[in-house]
């Protein structure tokens, strides 16, 4: 049984100032959450998370981060403008990108970041922008399929991002002809796993690269990335990650690989974002029809430009009817949105309690790759954010939009002018 994190009760309260649909992050949890990571791989005394600005770019949030020690993973110019506007700088952000624009290159080298080239050929494309940083890193991809035991967790080959390793050679040794010194290696073979052994699996693969790399090109590894991909439990009956675990495996290879050929200066890093957020944020709704056809209906003051994910892979999240957790779910419903598409459905065939209109729906697991994914089609505007703050109150950390907004990258005088 999933819990929520607020109360029929002080839901209603915080619907009487803000009006549902709204996404609500526990700061408690969140930061309980960043501490349990840092101890996970305190071992490591050159450890870091950079947060994976992508799923929940919110200032107030990136903020909380900040605070508990985090970096960011920033992937566009936008991005990297987050992280200057919140004082993040120089090592404290990692630049992950691919296709990458050359503005988006010219602004990470200005902040200093970590410069992650996805391909070989940015080597060059940077180069014609700016002087190749002493720190630098290369992503790699295996190709291949990624699998625990029989279990196929993942399909690198098919994958868009990464070089290979006979590229990742020619980059690092074209790197260190060009003035860098010290090498990081990142890799992303797996997203969203629920296995504890997927990051210390990873963590062989590229250490024993890194040994690779070091002895064939005498190069310094400074760090090793292993990306996100560290699941959450979407389904109430689903095991969790155990990030300690997680983390002893990491060192146990750590020591087997690294240390063993003398490189225990090597940092680790991580770039999680559903793990650091994804439990702790959710959507809530209120149900506002409800239809009887071929199936039974509720339909939501909230759609798919609120939350996309179900819609666009047929994920699935946890619903809660506030108010009605101790109630039997013996009726079926197709919980769904308001847009012209029949792909706006975020549970099918769902059991839940009675729901009457009215009744204040609550959506598990949205506080990574939920508000992020928002978009404006049918022209819907997306809704707020909001956080239950440790001392109970509520903060806003993003107003809902208007249709002011919606209209503001209109120039009507163009569009109406003789």
């Amino acid at each position: 049984m999933k819990i929520p994190f607020v109360s029929l009760e002080q839901a209603k309260k915080i619907i009487d100032q803000y009006p549902t649909p709204f996404h609500l992050y526990d700061e408690k949890g969140i930061r309980e959450n960043a501490r349990m990571v840092n101890r996970a791989f305190s071992w490591n005394k050159g450890f870091r998370e950079y947060f994976a600005v992508k799923a929940t770019p919110t200032p107030g949030i990136l903020q909380i981060l900040k605070e508990e020690g985090c970096g960011v993973d920033c992937s566009s110019f936008t991005e990297l403008m987050i992280g200057e506007a919140l004082g993040f700088s120089g090592d404290e952000i990692m630049f992950s990108s691919n296709m990458t624009p050359a503005e988006d290159f010219v602004l990470a080298n200005k902040l200093g970041a970590i410069i992650n080239f996805d391909d070989f050929t940015h080597i060059a494309f940077f180069e014609k922008l700016a002087k190749i940083p002493e720190t630098v890193c290369c992503r790699f991809n295996p190709g291949g399929l990624f699998q625990v035991s029989n279990d196929i967790m993942d399909n690198p080959g098919d994958a868009k991002y990464g070089m290979t390793k006979d590229q990742i050679k020619d980059a690092f040794r074209i790197l260190k002809e060009k003035g860098a010194k010290h090498f990081g290696i990142h890799s992303f073979l797996a997203s969203s796993t629920s296995s504890n052994t997927y990051y210390p699996m990873l963590a062989k693969i590229l250490f024993e690269l890194a040994v690779e790399l070091k002895k064939e090109l005498d190069v310094h590894i400074a760090f090793i990335n292993l990306s996100g991909g560290v699941g959450v439990p979407y389904h109430a009956e689903d095991a969790a990650c155990d990030i300690m675990a997680i983390g002893e495996g990491v060192k146990q290879v750590y020591e087997e690989v690294l240390q063993r050929e003398g490189m225990d200066d090597v940092a680790i890093f991580t770039e999680m974002g559903r793990f650091m957020l994804a439990p702790y944020g959710s959507l809530l709704a209120t149900a506002i029809h409800e239809k009887h056809i071929y199936k039974e209906y509720i339909g939501l003051d909230a759609c798919a430009a609120n939350l996309m994910r179900p819609a666009l892979y047929g994920a699935y999240h946890h619903i809660t009817v506030l108010g009605k957790e101790d109630k039997a779910c013996d009726h079926i419903y197709d919980v769904v949105g308001g847009l012209c598409e029949n792909n706006d459905k975020f549970a099918i065939d769902r059991m839940l309690p009675e729901i009457e209109i009215g009744d204040i729906i609550y959506i598990h697991d949205t506080g990574a790759h939920g508000h992020a994914m928002g978009y404006n089609y049918n022209g819907k505007l997306r809704s707020a954010e909001l956080l239950l703050k440790e001392n109970g109150e509520i903060g806003l950390l993003r107003r809902a939009e208007t249709p002011e907004d919606y209209f503001a990258t209109f120039d009507f005088t163009k569009l109406f002018s003789k």
